[in-house]
């Protein structure tokens, strides 16, 4: 082993004798851990604070006491800075059964530019309780990023699932109206049927009568009175003027059957359109009111007078058809809440940069018991078979969704009214 005074480059002797002895005591005194290794990675010096830091003992005063190596049989959280770079600088873990310690290491070379071979210095500082923590803190975020991660990935399936669980719910209630739609869709096709078979009627009775005036033209010269009867009889028995009044009024008819028919479908494909949800538009709230009447039409008009009482709104960024999705629901309930005979009004309006819908009924109202849960998914007081319950949680996710909200009004026998607000312009998108 290498002596202290070698380590240090100072022989004990002669005058120096006393400097050297300073020396060593300020050496054995830091409050450091320094320890000194040759290039084979012996350790050939160490100070007290050393002794105490990875012996767990004092070093009687013997810095260059010839059993370090004995006493410090290995030392594994520093054997990286023996391979260098040098200088380097790091925080290492002291682990020894008494615990685990937080070390700031610094590592360097002494002698490099003399004759003999360099020494390896490492000087370690217990930052105690500060480092663990730190350690504590930095193993915290590790974990806290991973749990973070984990996190993200749970609300991306959340949002997957609420996603579909709200097109279920529109695919569920578009199977409920299925019925009633077929039935508006059945009546425009069925006159439009009837009228083509009279059409078809008429078209042979005028080509009946384009025979009879070909056939003129080819006898005229031979027998002008008898062609001339003819065509007379002919257009009293198929009533020419009636006749083209009407086929007039069938041809119009018909447009509009188809008219309506292509109505329905379009306004039934938009309110169950798939992957449209996330396209924010500035939407006119009242065609979408009067498009979605038009698929619920079948729930309502045999029980239901209707009232539009619309005032002025603007245009709303909003997700039009999922606020279509919230309409049906409401007028579907409205519906399904009056027994026999009532009324249903939707009016609108708007306060400063808000709008509000309201659809109101006449039925039978809400209990009080009840009104608490309206909103929890799959709470319901219909009969089986008439809703999943889903629709007012769904509802009321839409809305929030929006940076709205829902208010309820209602009395057990004196109906109920719901009524929507929304902001005109997303305030997410205001702030950009």
């Amino acid at each position: 082993m290498v002596t202290y005074d070698e380590a240090v480059g100072a022989p004990c002797e002669g005058s120096q004798g006393k400097e050297v002895q300073i020396c060593r005591e300020l050496f054995d005194a830091l409050g450091e851990a320094v320890l000194l290794f040759d290039q084979n990675g012996r350790i050939s010096c160490a100070n007290a604070a050393a002794w105490q830091m990875f012996a767990g003992s004092e070093s009687n005063g013997g810095v260059h006491d010839n059993h370090a190596e004995r006493v410090f049989p290995e030392t594994p959280e520093l054997s990286s800075f023996l391979e260098g770079p040098w200088p380097r600088e790091e925080d290492v873990i002291l682990r020894r059964d008494s615990g685990r310690r937080v070390l700031r290491v610094k590592a360097g070379l002494l002698g490099s530019g003399g004759q003999r071979p360099p020494t390896i210095a490492i000087v370690a500082l217990d930052v105690g309780e500060q480092g663990v923590n730190r350690e504590a803190l930095a193993v915290s975020v590790k974990e806290l990023a991973a749990k973070n991660a984990q996190l993200e990935e749970l609300i991306q399936k959340l949002k997957q699932t609420q996603n579909q669980l709200m097109q279920s719910e529109k695919m569920a209630s578009i199977g409920q109206l299925a019925a009633g739609v077929a039935h508006e869709i059945n009546n425009p096709v069925g006159y439009v049927y009837s009228n083509i078979g009279t059409l078809e009627r008429y078209l042979k009775d005028i080509f009946l009568l384009l025979d009879a005036y070909r056939r003129a033209e080819l006898s005229v010269e031979l027998d002008g009175c008898s062609s001339a009867n003819e065509i007379s009889q002919i257009q009293e028995e198929i009533d020419l003027p009636f006749l083209r009044k009407d086929v007039g009024a069938l041809i119009s008819e018909c447009r509009e059957g188809i008219n309506r028919v292509k109505k329905i479908v379009q306004d039934l494909r938009d309110f169950s359109r798939a992957g449209m949800e996330d396209v924010w538009e500035f939407a006119d709230l009242h065609k979408g009111l009067d498009s979605t009447l038009n698929v619920v039409w079948s729930e309502l008009k045999y029980k239901c007078e209707l009232r539009k009482e619309y005032g002025e709104l603007p245009v709303v960024e909003c997700l039009p058809s999922q606020l279509n999705q919230v309409f049906m629901n409401l007028l579907v309930n409205a519906a399904q809440a009056i027994p026999d005979k009532g009324t249903v009004t939707i009016r609108t309006g708007r306060v400063d940069r808000e709008v509000w819908i309201e659809i109101a009924d006449t039925g039978s109202g809400i209990r009080p018991e009840h009104r608490a849960r309206l909103f929890e998914p799959f709470f319901t007081t219909k009969a089986p078979g008439q809703g999943t319950g889903l629709g007012l949680p769904v509802s009321y996710g839409i809305v929030e969704r929006h940076g709205g909200h829902i208010e309820v009004e209602s009395e057990p026998g004196k109906g109920a009214t719901f009524r929507i607000w929304l902001p005109v312009i997303q305030p997410d998108k205001t702030a950009q």
